[in-house]
């Protein structure tokens, strides 16, 4: 029996947030994998790429999303090559702790991926989320094509004007580059020491 979860909770999402944690884009890789529920209906992917701080608290929370089929920590719009955790925490390389989604739209669509990502941050604070600081963990949204630019657009303008926040949201919005994956020991970080945040 397969137990679905829509989302993530916004209680379980609140808790992550609080504790803190130039080439044209590439059209998103679509591919064709079994499906874990039936075993037997495959099914087209999508990658979806977006950076809210500590990436461990931030892979965890998309972890739980129904429709979410594999997600990975990596490093992504900068401009030093295969750079390193510690390059990256330097902070000389340009580039953002980011998680990048594969997920079924079938299932799942982009826009419902948008926001579980504005609700597990704070996407008004500028290179910084919590006690983490520095331009590596900047709210960033980066698209793989075209549909994926105006629906980050549009939802980022109706975030700003429903008033939710009281300062306006600072979100980066540009073309998926080079992604670099992080260390393996990066990797479901959380999940493999039984947590669900990333602080004591």
């Amino acid at each position: 029996m397969t137990v679905s979860i829509r989302l993530v909770s916004l209680f379980t999402v609140a808790v992550v947030l609080l504790v803190g944690c130039d080439e044209a884009p590439p059209a998103a890789a679509a591919r064709s994998v079994t499906n874990p529920g039936t075993g037997d209906r495959p099914m087209t992917t999508e990658t979806a790429t977006f950076a809210a701080g500590c990436f461990w608290g931030v892979e965890e929370t998309f972890r739980h999303v129904e429709g979410v089929v594999d997600t990975a920590v990596g490093y992504t719009g900068g401009h030093t090559r295969n750079p390193t955790y510690e390059d990256v925490c330097a902070g000389g390389t340009g580039h953002a702790e980011a998680v990048r989604i594969e997920y079924d739209p079938a299932v799942v669509s982009y826009e419902e991926l948008l926001d579980v990502f504005w609700k597990c941050h704070n996407p008004t604070t500028r290179n910084r989320q919590g006690p983490d600081v520095g331009s590596q963990y900047r709210s960033a949204v980066f698209y793989h094509n075209e549909p994926q630019r105006e629906a980050a657009e549009a939802s980022k303008k109706a975030l700003d004007e429903s008033g939710r926040h009281a300062r306006p949201v600072v979100t980066e919005i540009g073309p998926a580059g080079e992604w670099w994956r992080a260390e393996e020991y990066h990797q479901q970080y959380l999940a493999k020491r039984g947590r669900s945040n990333c602080h004591f």
